[in-house]
């Protein structure tokens, strides 16, 4: 056997190992009964019309969305000038400062749950639907920091030097040039902090506790009381978004640039 089959052959079996919980979780969302069966004991969508009709889990899914969709608005917010700063300006702090950004979602998730718990209640302000939003923009715009950092990195500065030349204003160099170029690591970076937020669960519970009740939350207090195939619904609903986000990004956007490739690496 050649070295290349022995390659995809081990990858093969990767992917298959990673695959096996997501096409067992897929079974038990379509079982008929109130089960933990896989292979699925009949056929039903029941389970994922259940999310809509729930007014528990519907709440909990527009929970979800508007935090994951806020947050990442606002992390890319943060990141955005941040990054163009680093980049324009290079400062010699830039390495302590970009560190700082970066360093949220470094810590362990814990470590960073329990300071904004302590912050949010020295605050008054523990429970809130916005101390959810922030803190979940806080520890993910690390993402968006990071993919719009290799945007700015990827622009040849030669395009910058030449429009200024030619007598456009900063406002205009970075309108008519430098946004357009960086746009697809916004979009990643947005995408990225949006899916995480999505599924993050230590986060949100340590400083709203049950108060904004998103999907993982609505999980684990569901389990409280028994298994129900909803949640395995869910889980198949959340591999689907994100399945989506990731996908669409690949399909529409430039692909080897957003995971990091310069310009002369592409070709």
């Amino acid at each position: 056997m050649s070295a290349a089959w022995s390659i995809r052959l081990f990858m093969g079996a990767v992917g298959l190992v990673l695959a096996a919980p997501l096409l067992v979780i897929g079974g038990v969302a379509l079982n008929e009964g109130r089960v933990l069966h896989f292979p699925p004991r009949g056929f039903s969508l029941q389970w994922f019309v259940d999310i809509w009709r729930d007014a528990g889990w519907f709440d909990a899914l527009i929970n979800s969305l508007s935090v994951a969709t806020l947050s990442a608005c606002l992390a890319v917010s943060i990141a955005l000038p941040l990054a163009y700063f680093l980049w324009r300006w290079r400062v010699r702090y830039a390495a302590a400062l970009y560190t700082l950004g970066t360093a949220p979602f470094v810590l362990p998730p814990v470590i960073s749950a329990l300071g904004f718990l302590a912050f949010w209640a020295t605050a008054g302000l523990y429970g809130d639907y916005l101390t959810v939003v922030v803190s979940h923009a806080i520890f993910f715009v690390t993402l968006p920091m990071v993919t719009i950092s290799l945007g700015f990195q990827s622009i040849d500065r030669g395009l910058v030097e030449a429009a200024a030349t030619m007598g456009a204003t900063p406002r205009q160099v970075f309108r008519t040039i430098v946004f357009p170029l960086v746009r697809p690591y916004i979009v990643s970076g947005f995408a990225f902090a949006f899916v995480l937020s999505l599924n993050e669960y230590i986060v949100a519970y340590m400083v709203a506790g049950f108060t904004v009740e998103t999907l993982p939350i609505k999980i684990f207090n569901s389990l409280r009381y028994g298994y129900t195939p909803v949640m395995a619904a869910v889980a198949v609903v959340f591999v689907l978004v994100a399945l989506l986000v990731f996908g669409l990004i690949a399909r529409f956007g430039d692909l080897p640039r957003l995971l990091g490739a310069l310009q002369g690496q592409e070709k």
